[in-house]
Order: structure tokens, then sequence, then C-alpha cells
């Protein structure tokens, strides 16, 4: 069964964390809205969505991302690099301690599930405003015993490394090469965002299909050529508080 762990949006949304981006208004109903749509289509791929309570005072807990890292053996509890974050991770941990063992990340380790990016048994962290070197040393150290490699990968100019780059496929990469360098990826079928649109990375390949920003089009016509099924979500209300396709789920199999 596949699991899609999600948590409602906050309405107070519109004093979200920034980094990258200028802060400019949020319509919270309509990104309640696009959250609920997103919602639908995970269902529609056969997702059974589990919702983390919902956290009114926390204005990005719906970026249930970065709470977690969820692999086939275990859970590992983030420590998010913006301080007023790291009160998100209680509720996410609660579910999933359900379906998992969890292990937790711890001070001086500071790590957004934003910045990893599995391909196989390869964990892949961006080294970013969010993630430090500490993190990735801690995370190599609890994830040896199941099998898992953990590399370090810097990132330029995002937010996350999976602003950057995302699996869309077992080893096809969606990449903006101006942000995260192709060569990171040694082995990996890599694809391009088109030039005009460098926050087109961040895609969410589910069961075959790719749910993916409506409003990347020209990235989308991409990946439709290269022969992937697009499924385009409106999610522009939260791409203003620097939330992408991966942000608002973790995904798992659970018996």
């Amino acid at each position: 069964m596949l699991i899609a762990l999600t948590r409602p949006v906050s309405p107070s949304l519109a004093a979200c964390e920034l980094t990258h981006l200028a802060r400019e208004p949020i319509d919270v109903s309509r990104a309640a809205a696009q959250h609920a749509a997103y919602e639908s289509v995970l269902a529609s791929l056969h997702a059974r969505i589990a919702r983390a309570a919902a956290a009114p005072e926390l204005p990005d807990a719906v970026f249930v991302e970065d709470t977690a890292i969820v692999l086939d053996e275990v859970a590992v509890i983030a420590r998010p690099g913006a301080p007023s974050r790291r009160a998100e991770t209680d509720a996410v941990a609660e579910v999933l301690a359900g379906f998992r063992s969890l292990l937790r990340l711890e001070a001086p380790a500071t790590l957004d599930g934003g910045d990893v990016l599995r391909v196989g048994r390869e964990l892949y962290v961006g080294l970013s405003s969010r993630s430090n070197g500490a993190a990735v040393e801690q995370l190599a150290s609890l994830l040896r015993p199941f099998g898992y490699g953990v590399r370090a990968v810097p990132v330029a100019g995002c937010l996350h490394l999976k602003s950057a780059v995302t699996a869309v496929g077992e080893r096809r990469l969606l990449l903006n090469p101006a942000w995260v360098a192709r060569e990171s990826f040694e082995g990996a079928e890599i694809l391009c965002v088109d030039p005009s649109e460098p926050g087109a990375a961040n895609a969410l390949w589910l069961n075959g299909s790719v749910i993916y920003p409506a409003h990347f089009p020209r990235t989308s016509e991409r990946l439709a050529q290269s022969g992937f099924e697009v499924i385009p979500v409106e999610c522009s209300e939260l791409a203003k508080a620097e939330g992408g396709v991966t942000c608002c789920s973790l995904l798992f199999r659970a018996d």
C-alpha cells in the first residue's frame, strides 16, 4: 500500500520562511484549494492519504517533506535548518511511528528533507542554507547499517537540492544545471529544465506519472516529448512560499 503523508495548509502561510524569493501576498484559501486538488491527484494514483494534525501556528507545516526522510526500513526525523520550523517534526513523527521505526538527527546537524534525493540505495544531500555537513555525517552513520550511501552535493542559487533536481524515473533526473552540477549524479540520465524556467526542476514521480507544476509549461512540454505522462497541478500560491510538488507529501510503502 502506498501512503502519502500530508498536512493541511496553515492559515498563517503568508508568514512562511523565505530565503530566495521576495515576499508577496498569498491567497491562503486558494492555496488550500490547490493543496486539496494535489491530494486528489495523489489519491487518483493509488496513494492513501494520511494527514498529520493541522498546525495553524506553524506557517510552513504543509511542507511535510522537510520534516523526515522515509526509507523502506526506517524513517529519520530531520532537524530543519530554520529554527521556526523545528516544531513541525513532532506531529509528523507521531504518524510515521505507526509505519516505521524512527531515528533522529541531533544538533549540530540541520537538515531539511527537501535537500535529500534518493536514487536507488544512494542518498544525495544538498549542502544548502538549511542543511549542513554535520547532518550528512550523522545521516551516513545512521543509515550505514541499512546499506545506504550518503553523498554531499553543493547547491547554489536555490532553497533545496530538490529545487534543483528531482527523480523522474529509476535513474532519470530533471535538473537545472545552473543550481547543481549534473556531474554529481554519475550514471543518471539527465533531462534539463527549459532555461527560461529555472525553478522547474521540482517534479514528483509517482507510479509512472509525473505530477508537475502547471506554471512551467515549457519544461512540461520537454517532459512530455521525452515520453513522460505529465499530470499538471496548480500550485502557484504554495510556490510563493518556496514550495513545490515534492514538498507537500512524504511517500512510502506500507503493509
